[in-house]
Parts: structure tokens; sequence; C-alpha cells
């Protein structure tokens, strides 16, 4: 078997964990031709097929899929010697990528980001929304962030920003034409922006006043997939739509928007930061962690527990 490059080999992962040629290349930042290249040459090098390719699709081969089985511990047991040697510098550097929620991102990681590439100017950040649920260490994240009931047992957590709020918000001009909801019953016959989550399955609206808890699947024509598709809906009059508080705010003060139900609105528990306990942290990840515990005191947030899940 010919010598085997270790970046051909991450390629050969990230491919497979991509499902394509062409998602690989969006993440490598690269051209198609030259991660199908790439592959073509190490499966050239250990003499055999390791993908089957169709027009829509790549699926290894029993041999890729050995490989494979093998590469996740390797890769990670190598990303592991790096951030340990990348203790030794006198200042962190490296990539810090971690994978969250669009919300998340956007209303608290950014925020959090720009004061901490600012303060530690030689470590690079990628955030990645995504609303489902990854596995981070197999996908080569640092950390990811979820509500805390979304947690494998073996991470531990970190509580991220402040608690959280859905609002229920629609254009002035829906509710003097539909009336203005005064319970969550009244929700029916109205017209209420659904959305769809990545698995398929339909968010379902939560309510809570005096103990009283009320669920409501709520019923429309319009179905989105991202609060900022259901914001600009209720903007445009199309009914009611279910979002974070975060993304209304602006549109609330400005007039543009109506929140209806507000006592009816839970508290949620803040996002959590989680990163896995089995591996040593980067010195980016550490340094991340210090900045964000010290941030959450500067803010007068709740104390970090230092739950592990």
């Amino acid at each position: 078997m010919a010598p085997v490059r270790l970046d051909h080999l991450e390629t050969f992962a990230l491919v497979v964990r991509a499902g394509g040629f062409r998602a690989a290349a969006r993440e490598r930042g690269v051209a198609s031709s030259v991660v199908s290249q790439t592959i073509a040459t190490l499966e050239r090098a250990v003499g055999l097929r390791l993908l089957n390719r169709t027009t829509r699709s790549v699926a290894p081969t029993e041999a890729g899929q050995r490989l494979l089985s093998r590469l996740d511990v390797a890769l990670a047991d190598i990303r592991l010697a790096l951030a340990e040697i990348d203790q030794l510098r006198d200042r962190p550097s490296g990539t810090l990528r971690i994978n969250a929620p669009a919300p998340a991102v956007e209303h608290v990681l950014c925020p959090l980001a720009f004061d901490f590439m600012a303060e530690y100017p030689e470590v690079q950040v990628e955030f990645v929304s995504d609303a489902a649920i990854v596995d981070i260490v197999a996908e080569g994240y640092d950390a990811g962030v979820r509500f805390g009931e979304h947690l494998a047992q073996d991470m531990i957590a970190v509580p991220l920003g402040q608690p959280l709020r859905y609002a229920i918000v629609a254009a002035p001009a829906y509710l003097a034409a539909r009336g203005t909801p005064a319970e969550p019953g009244d929700l029916v016959g109205h017209a209420c922006i659904r959305r769809r989550y990545p698995g398929g399955t339909l968010a379902e609206w939560l309510f809570e006043k005096d103990g009283r808890i009320v669920e409501i699947e709520p019923e429309g024509r319009l179905t989105l997939n991202s609060a900022h598709q259901e914001l600009q809906a209720a903007l445009a009059g199309q009914g009611l739509a279910h979002v974070f508080e975060d993304y209304a705010r602006t549109a609330i003060g400005e007039g543009r928007l109506v929140e209806v139900l507000a006592d009816w609105s839970p508290r949620l528990p803040s996002w959590y930061l989680y990163y896995p306990n089995r591996r040593h942290s980067s010195a980016a990840m550490q340094a991340f962690l210090a900045f964000v515990r010290r941030s959450s005191r500067q803010a007068g947030a709740p104390p970090d527990p230092g739950c592990g899940r």
C-alpha cells in the first residue's frame, strides 16, 4: 500500500459525515473537484474503493466503513494530542468550533465571540448553526449548545446566557381584523404560523399560568422552519408567530408587532454550552470557557453550578 496522507483521511471522514462531495467541499472551502481528486488519490493509495458514488449521494463501501470506524477514534486522538501541546503556548491559538441552534448563535454566542476574539487575537472562531442533535465529538466540534434536557449523559454543561422566554406576536392589522386572544384556547381558529423541526415534527406551543400548563398544537396554513421566516410572516400580517422574545423585541418596541398572551408565557432555562468530559479541551476552548464564566459573573447571571450531565 502506498503512503497515505493524514489530510486525505480527514477529507474521507468529512465526505461521509457531510453526505457528499459538494457538502464536504463547502465545509472545507474548496472546489468539489478538489475533494473528488483527494478521495481518488486515497483510494489509489489503499488499493480499494472506499465510497460508492451515485448522482445523488455517496456511501462507504465495506472497506470504507471499516476504515471509518477506526478513523473517528484515531482522529480524535490526534486532535487531543495537538490540544495537549497547544497548552504549551503563551497564548491560546487555533480554531474553536461550536455547533448551536441559530437563536443561540445570534443572540448569545456572537456577542460573546466578538469580545473574546478581541481578547484572544490568535484564536479563530467557527459557529455552525444547526437545530438537529449531533455527535459533537464524531463531527469534530469543541462544544455544542442546547437546552439542558437535550444533553448526553457524558457531557459537562455550563449555563450560557440568561433564561429564555417565548413570545406570541402578530401585526396590529392582523389583530384588528381577527381579534386578540386572551387565553390559549382562543388560538383555535386563528392563523398560527407553524414551525417544523429538522426531524420533521411540528413545534407545539407551551403556556403556563398559576400552575396551569396548556399545550397547543397550532393550526394554520403556513409552516416554516426558521424564526426569521416566522417573524417576517407575522410582520406581513399572516398570523401569530411563536418566537424567542429576543427576535421580536425590536419590532414590539417599534409598534410593528404586538405581543399577546404575555401572562401565559413561561420562563425557560438558559442555553447550555456543553463539551465532552472524557478528553482534554484545547487551550482555545479552555480560554473560551473561562471567558464565558467571567462574562456571566459580570452580567449577574446565576453562578455556574459546573454541572455534569
